[in-house]
């Protein structure tokens, strides 16, 4: 068989990785025996075969040692991408979501397609046709991204020359819901009536820690003493591991939540907020009673995402630097958090006040407007 798979172990981590080979032992015509064996640049049965089949083609032409490297199909470089750098280099979370948009976008446009086949043309049909079929541009755009990351990795491994320059489409700014102070405070007193949730709810609203992140919290990541919590750790689809960040955060605890924190604390577990078997609980358990709090509070129903955009919003509200905002949020990059600058009270206030500076200094900076009067007086 000169299709094999073979294990080798990292001299340096002693980990174990599987590699697909091709081993070949030919005769050449004055009796000469060689043997070719060479890892396969797909590490999957189909891909190790393909690229067998190609190595004996060259050396029946004679073009041994000669033979141009084979550029591997979308369909055949999927898995390969996915089990190499995806699960390397990424959260489950983000691989379930890879794998997912390869598997029923990306494979059934462009899976027959070699990688350095799809271009900037090809994109744009591709784009054509999901917006017909009712897609959203950002949802598009999403699938466009891990295009590109393929694109990218292939890039980085030699399989192609370069990456074709990726036109994103132009969405909308994405909405977010959020309470008003008032709001907030009956949902407060709403969802107090079952205990468990009442110190959850307001856990989410002043600290504005994501569903998976209240899920995953844990004692020890609190100092009630000190009035802290550090974040870190999240739940996404049942596999706990690092804020979506990847970094850890610091959090103050004001009094209002501190107090509600050390009336709920239970010998339960490690976790914060548990069933009463002290399990974590699930995404689909927290949904109903935040639904009843929103109907006792007269509110509409929410999700629980909407309380850390409510911490958020309230923080901007009262005037809270935009810096500390992220940092509180856990926001990678300011972009994110500059969605909720218009809620700042200071920003068109500010601004407005910028047409008060005295006239001296508008002539200093910039008078071309005085001087065409002085002109044509």
């Amino acid at each position: 068989m000169s299709v094999r798979q073979q294990k080798r172990r990292d001299p340096t981590t002693g980990a174990t990785r599987v590699f697909w080979m091709i081993d070949i032992d030919y005769e050449h015509p004055d009796g000469r025996r060689e043997r070719v064996r060479k890892v396969s640049p797909v590490q999957n049965r189909r891909g190790a075969e393909q690229y067998e089949r190609e190595l004996r083609d060259a050396i029946v032409r004679g073009l041994r040692g000669k033979e141009e490297k084979t550029v591997p199909t979308l369909g055949a470089f999927a898995d390969e991408f996915i089990a190499t750098y995806a699960e390397t280099n990424n959260k489950p979370s983000e691989v379930a979501s890879k794998r997912s948009v390869l598997k029923h976008h990306l494979v059934p446009a462009f899976g027959r397609k070699t990688l350095d086949a799809i271009g900037v043309r090809e994109m744009e049909v591709y784009k054509s046709a999901k917006l017909r079929s009712g897609l959203s541009p950002k949802t598009v755009n999403n699938q466009l991204t891990v295009l590109h990351r393929v694109l990218v990795v292939a890039a980085e491994w030699r399989l192609i020359t370069h990456v074709p320059p990726m036109k994103w489409l132009k969405a909308p700014e994405p909405e977010f819901d959020f309470l008003t102070f008032d709001e907030a405070r009956r949902l407060v007193e709403s969802a107090e009536r079952e205990a468990t949730w009442g110190a959850m709810v307001l856990t989410g609203l002043r600290t504005g820690l994501r569903q998976g992140e209240l899920l995953a919290l844990r004692w020890d990541d609190l100092d009630l003493v000190a009035g802290r919590l550090v974040v870190r750790r999240a739940v996404a689809r049942g596999i706990v591991g690092t804020p979506k960040n990847g970094k850890s955060r610091e959090i103050p605890l004001g009094e209002e939540v501190l107090r509600a924190l050390k009336s709920h604390r239970h010998l339960r577990g490690e976790l914060v907020f548990t069933d009463e078997r002290g399990d974590m609980l699930t995404k689909e358990e927290c949904k109903h009673p935040l639904w009843r709090a929103c109907r006792r509070a007269g509110l509409r129903r929410i999700g629980w995402h909407v309380l850390r955009h409510s911490f958020a919003s309230h923080l901007v509200m009262r005037g809270a630097p935009m810096k500390a905002v992220q940092e509180l949020l856990g926001h990678s990059t300011m972009e994110m958090t500059m969605r909720y600058a218009h809620l700042s009270p200071d920003v068109r206030r500010d601004a407005v006040r910028l047409l008060d500076e005295p006239n001296g200094n508008l002539t200093a900076t910039g008078g071309s407007a005085n001087g065409e009067a002085q002109k044509t007086g």
